[in-house]
């Protein structure tokens, strides 16, 4: 058995890497272990700097693999070389912090190194935090949602992003959805950038209403998810080539449009990816070339707006906005007649919140063994499970809209199991 204290020295960049505990298992299954990270991310690096480089990055850290905790670091750690970029961002809350810019492969196998795992960088490039040279587009299935329907909206997003004359760079998440990532001049702020996401989100709901939702409340969705919110400022998702936490250790795979329809996310996981970007090279190479404008999106949303189609609701850790409706999720909404009693369109209870997902779904299958009549009833995309991130971490809250369950078999709130009070 390898000691604790062996390490193991790599020489990139001309630098000398010191790899910790190199042969520590971060995912079980198939054995792969923090080396082996570090030589998927040296192996594909000029795609993930592609994707993450020269930006400001959030580590997304799993010390005891995928099996244990993990956390979102965003202070770059003071104990670091340096040679390692940081720059600092001031975020909505008012808070700032200097974050972690890789430059070179060396970066990134430092980055990895720390048991990073993902690679989330802001949609900003160091030298201009206030104006954002990406739109993104996430499109996220609800539960029971299948990949073809994911792809069929991801053709919608293609076809809408043309008309607009932007162009999109489609890559699999990494876990059940897909991003099209695209490039944009920096000329725009981190709100007109969401006011263009959110218009794009609309039309796409517009052209597909049965298989894509532009919704925020969960309760409300059905199909793919176009998440607007993604722009919004202090918002981060996995980039091109970005390791996942899942079993079998899938990557977010670049993708041209040709290869969309016939792909499935676990063709690209880190043992397949080095094989296939020394093959075909980076299917996002030409990104940079093709920065777009904004323009038609926003008066697209102006057009919106004219029409009644204000803004939409924003994440919950932002400050209420101008011209925000009210955020209150529609199952609490109060109806305008005091005789009325709460909407019950999205009937919700609260099951329970815990600190480990797995912790969370156990109280879910105790209280579907309490009450299985109106289990019997359940959607998958009726269970609602929530990460709610923290100042440093996440915890996981699990709700079900009991929309499908006759009125006379409802169950009433109950105790929350677990009731595990979040970290502040």
């Amino acid at each position: 058995m390898p000691k604790k204290s062996e390490t193991e020295i790599l020489l990139i960049d001309g630098r000398e890497i010191a790899i910790s505990n190199p042969r520590k298992v971060l995912f079980p299954e198939p054995g792969y272990t923090k080396l082996d990270v570090v030589r998927y991310y040296l192996a594909v690096s000029e795609g993930a700097l592609r994707g993450a480089g020269g930006r400001p990055n959030v580590l997304v850290r799993y010390p005891n693999g995928i099996s244990g905790e993990f956390f979102f670091q965003k202070r770059a750690p003071e104990s670091r070389p340096p040679w390692i970029e940081v720059v600092s961002l001031k975020f909505p809350s008012g808070r700032s912090a200097e974050e972690v810019v890789p430059r070179n492969a060396a970066a990134l196998a430092w980055m990895a190194n720390l048991a990073c795992l993902e690679l989330h960088p802001h949609p900003v490039q160091a030298d201009d935090l206030d104006h954002p040279d990406e739109l993104r587009v996430d499109l996220d299935p609800v539960p029971g949602v299948e990949w073809p329907q994911v792809r069929e909206v991801a053709r919608v997003v293609h076809a809408t992003l043309q008309d607009f004359g932007l162009v999109g760079w489609p890559k699999t998440s990494g876990s059940r959805g897909m991003h099209v990532n695209v490039r944009i001049a920096r000329k725009w702020t981190f709100d007109e950038v969401r006011r263009a996401a959110l218009a794009l989100a609309r039309e796409v709901e517009r052209r597909a209403p049965a298989i894509a939702t532009s919704k925020w409340w969960k309760e409300e969705r059905h199909g793919v998810f176009v998440d607007y919110n993604q722009n919004a400022k202090d918002r981060t998702v996995a980039a091109a080539y970005s390791v996942r936490p899942n079993a079998d250790a899938r990557v977010s795979a670049p993708l041209n449009w040709d290869e969309v329809d016939a792909c499935e996310p676990g063709d690209f996981t880190l043992a397949t990816m080095p094989a296939r970007f020394a093959s075909l090279g980076d299917r996002h190479e030409g990104i940079d070339r093709q920065p777009c404008s904004l323009a038609r999106l926003l008066e697209l949303s102006t057009r919106h707006e004219r029409d009644g189609l204000g803004d939409a609701p924003w994440p919950p850790q932002y400050k209420k906005q101008p011209g925000e409706p009210p955020r209150v999720q529609p199952s609490r909404r109060r109806s305008a007649q005091p005789s009325v009693r709460r909407a019950t369109k999205h009937p919700l209870i609260e099951i329970g919140r815990a600190q480990r997902k797995d912790d969370a779904l156990a109280g879910l299958e105790r209280w579907k063994a309490r009450h299985p009549n109106a289990a019997a009833h359940l959607d998958p995309a009726d269970v609602l499970v929530d990460s709610m991130r923290g100042k440093s971490s996440t915890w996981i809250r699990i709700r079900v809209n009991l929309q499908h369950v006759p009125v006379e078999s409802r169950p009433v709130q109950e105790a929350r199991d677990p009731d595990e009070e979040p970290e502040s």
